[in-house]
């Protein structure tokens, strides 16, 4: 089942909304009409994503004309926007011209052709990439379509139109960015089994970064998605007092629209990322072959039968073991594990059944790992947190330090965590983490690392354990947290077991006589009606 992954966030809590991103969804979706949720996705991010651009951009205009005539500022110099990272917006582009002809036509100045706004928003997009070489190839440019409504495109500009999003000030509450993960959290929803592929849960998300820490390095996500482990891990770095400099960002996806909704993503946030120049299979053009990283985040495919493995059985990355050609979770563990730098860690998501599999050699892989001491910590998560699938996943976590880290020595041992009670609803059928719950979570492996500040670690029975090689070779090398941390200890209430014996005897047996009672009133009714047995 498919699942890729990407984003960030969405209404998940753990920032608070702003208000009127439920208000600007529920107008946006009512001008859908019978357009599919994954072909109206890149019709609206691609105009959020052109507003934000143009406020930017009008906001310095305005400011490099109020001192034109003191400073002898040039509102229309593309160099004094390029030299504040501002995107060069030209004049045929502008939101200003796009919202005047949102239900007009327009006329070309220059061949007196006129454009319906779908024409209009075309062309603004290819003037934006000429412009701007770091966009190229990646913007929407299908808004003239005839199956797009220009009415209700136009009504959609509009409403885009009251939102500010590329001021300093929204810039600084991170607006465009908080509006956009709602969308593509909402579209997640929308799409259900069949989309979400480029989306991550914020809370998964967040929980993978605060458990690795990517302070400073190489960041890697060879399955990126729509770049969510990338924004959550600048944020970390943020909030921790780092700069955004002090990690360098690489990425690769396979879907085109994907990998161009990714560099949208990154871009809006200011965050520089090496994607490569174009989408490509991980397995079969791997882009950043010689990168080895030190954090990798990911949340793959789950259980992907048609990944090629017939054609690279011979290949290098496979050093624990040639993986089944017809399950690839194997193949990207091992991704994962070739691209680990010497003191690298890595975190990801995986469906269940890579913990416990002993299929198609699956387990001989996993011994082999296991073996090889890298296995630092295995989270089992509760259902329902993922848009594509209701099944309950896990989380991977590989270290190369375990024994020779900054941190307390933990050769030959692995934290198994199971917090597959965890969670809360967010709708009938959407699960995530709270806050707390991920805090939870990060302090007892962080304790257990013995990192700085994060108290003493100790087995909890029913949700932590620390176990030994030896152990995990006893369990037949699988990975399965509830086969390590038992049952949850229940608290005695101090009740004697014989006063609580009789008490509840007592109980049972009126219940008994209760139930003989209502037994006996029903067959009289019956009876009196002459359905009598």
């Amino acid at each position: 089942m498919a699942k890729r992954k990407g984003s960030s966030a969405a209404n998940n809590g753990n920032s608070g909304n702003l208000g009127f991103e439920a208000t600007l969804w529920a107008a946006a979706d009512k001008l859908r009409g019978h357009m599919d949720a994954s072909e109206y996705k890149h019709v609206v991010l691609g105009l959020i994503f052109l507003k934000y651009i143009s406020d930017a951009f009008q906001e310095k205009y305005d400011a490099l004309e109020a001192t034109r005539e003191t400073e002898y500022t040039d509102p229309e110099d593309r160099d004094e926007y390029t030299a504040e990272n501002v995107f060069w917006v030209p004049k045929e582009a502008r939101w200003s011209l796009i919202q005047a002809h949102a239900k007009t036509e327009y006329e070309d100045p220059k061949t007196g052709k006129k454009k319906n706004i779908g024409q209009l928003i075309d062309d603004a997009m290819l003037a934006i990439e000429k412009e701007n070489q770091t966009l190229k190839g990646v913007l929407p440019k299908d808004y003239a379509r005839p199956s797009l409504d220009k009415t209700r495109l136009g009504e959609l500009i509009d409403l885009i139109s009251t939102i500010g999003l590329g001021s300093k000030e929204a810039r600084a509450k991170d607006i465009l960015g908080r509006v956009y993960e709602y969308f593509l959290g909402r579209f997640a929803s929308a799409e259900g089994k069949g989309g979400g592929e480029f989306y991550t849960p914020s809370s998964v998300v967040r929980l993978l970064v605060e458990m690795i820490e990517p302070y400073k390095g190489r960041v890697f996500d060879p399955c990126c998605g729509s770049g969510g482990m990338f924004v959550q891990s600048e944020k970390f770095v943020l909030a921790h007092g780092g700069r955004l400099g002090d990690i360098a960002i690489y990425g690769q996806e396979s879907n085109s629209t994907t990998w161009r909704l990714a560099k949208m993503n990154l871009a809006i946030r200011g965050i520089d990322a090496n994607l490569g120049g174009v989408n490509a299979d991980s397995f079969h053009n791997d882009l950043h072959q010689d990168l080895k990283a030190d954090f990798i985040l990911a949340n793959p495919p789950f259980n992907m039968s048609d990944w090629g493995g017939d054609r690279l059985k011979e290949d290098a990355r496979w050093r624990f073991g040639v993986p089944p050609a017809g399950n690839a979770n194997y193949a990207w563990v091992q991704h994962f594990i070739h691209h680990l730098s010497p003191k690298g860690v890595a975190g990801f998501v995986m469906a269940n059944g890579s913990m416990s599999s002993n299929t198609s050699g699956e387990g001989d892989i996993r011994k082999a790992i296991v073996e090889a001491d890298l296995v630092d910590c295995m989270i089992a998560l509760p259902g329902q947190l993922f848009y594509t699938t209701g099944i309950p996943v896990c989380l991977w976590f590989l270290s190369r330090t375990k024994g020779n880290g900054r941190f307390r020595k933990r050769n030959g041992e692995t934290l198994f965590i199971d917090a597959r009670k965890m969670g809360h609803l967010i709708d009938r059928t959407h699960r995530e983490l709270s806050d707390e719950e991920v805090e939870r979570i990060t302090k007892t492996y962080h304790a257990w690392r013995g990192e700085k500040g994060a108290g003493e670690y100790e087995d909890v029975p029913g949700f932590c354990k620390s176990a030994t090689k030896q152990e995990i070779q006893e369990h037949g090398f699988v990975l399965t947290p509830g086969r390590y941390v038992g049952a949850e200890e229940i608290e005695d209430d101090g009740e004697p077991f014989e006063e609580k014996m009789e008490r509840l005897t007592t109980t049972l047996y009126q219940q008994f006589d209760e139930s003989a009672r209502l037994e006996a009133a029903i067959r009289k009714n019956l009876e009196g009606l002459g359905y009598g047995g």
